[in-house]
């Protein structure tokens, strides 16, 4: 009995490293679907905003808090960003959002601007949106490279799959 219980010990021991680097789980959304989100729904692509200042801003935060940035580019006549807006600001979404991740929405007008913002963290030119980067702030490199479409048909999407999706990039 007493390897036994040494033996879980030490199996315990090598968990814990494990442990450390566990992701935040996902909040669990009241919300089942789309339908339940609040109209209009928000419209927070600024087109008079400096991105680049905004997302210096962003990283610089991110830096001392330790959480990655998420870059949300996207356009208010776009339903799908608006709706993905609309996700994030449920209220409890709201919070977890805070806690994981440093929030930035880029306008991207017609596809006329800040189009050139991806590829400085290595990423390919926007062809839809919402498009979603998710910068290390240790690195400035993306942790989401080939997913960065993950979200763009957030109008389909049930807003739990959103949260759970967000989930995957926060540590």
């Amino acid at each position: 009995m007493i390897r036994r219980a040494g033996l879980v010990l030490a199996l315990a021991g090598l968990a814990l490293p494990g442990a450390a680097l566990a992701q935040p789980a996902a909040p669990r959304l009241k919300a089942r679907s789309i339908a339940a989100l609040p109209l209009p729904l928000p419209a927070p692509y600024d087109d008079s905003r400096d991105a680049r200042k905004d997302v210096d801003a962003a990283i610089a935060r991110a830096k001392k808090s330790g959480k990655p940035v998420l870059i949300d580019f996207g356009a208010n006549w776009c339903v799908d960003c608006r709706v993905l807006a609309g996700i994030f600001e449920l209220p409890d979404m709201q919070g977890w959002m805070t806690r994981n991740f440093e929030l930035v929405q880029v306008d991207i007008g017609e596809f006329d601007h800040n189009l050139d913002l991806p590829r400085r963290f290595g990423s390919t030119r926007l062809d839809a949106v919402p498009a979603i980067l998710i910068v290390d702030p240790r690195t400035g490199k993306l942790r989401n490279p080939k997913d960065v479409m993950g979200l763009s048909d957030a109008r389909i999407m049930q807003p739990q799959a959103v949260a759970d999706w967000l989930a995957r990039w926060t540590k």
